[in-house]
């Protein structure tokens, strides 16, 4: 599917992906320094970061970087981009002969994700994402027009 057709959460983490360097594996697993929660929350927690989507977890790490997120904040952008993606999955496989419904579902779904994100994220973090949302869509028609 051509990236113009991809929700903007998916377009937002091919570009910032793009302009970030992979880090070591060991940092994928650090988590920031928190109080210390029951081990039975940080259990969960690491069972939540190993089932949610590769690119789930990329494009939460370039967030918390480039966002300060709190633990709290990435745990729940983390769920939202985890169930994004699997909703643009299961919305591709389901209408994939109906390419108009489908395209009016990824926004819809787009949409959704959006209002998540601006309820978890601060205004100034979520004016930060929206910013770097337009910086990556305007890359993006760039290297289209070339």
């Amino acid at each position: 599917m051509p990236f113009s057709r991809l929700p903007l959460a998916l377009l937002l983490a091919a570009g910032l992906l793009a302009g970030c360097a992979r880090r070591p594996a060991a940092a994928d697993a650090a988590v920031p320094a928190a109080p210390v929660s029951p081990a039975k929350a940080a259990k969960a927690e690491a069972k939540a970061v190993a089932a949610a989507p590769p690119a789930a977890r990329d494009l939460t790490d370039v967030l918390t970087e480039e966002l300060n997120l709190t633990t709290e904040q990435r745990s729940q952008v983390r769920q939202i981009f985890t169930s994004t993606l699997t909703q643009a999955k299961q919305t591709q496989q389901r209408l994939k002969a109906d390419r108009p419904a489908m395209m009016v579902e990824l926004k819809r779904l787009n949409a959704a994700s959006d209002q998540e994100l601006q309820q978890v994220l601060t205004a100034e973090q979520y004016q930060q994402l929206k910013a770097k949302q337009r910086q990556v869509q305007e890359q993006m028609r760039a290297r289209k027009g070339q």
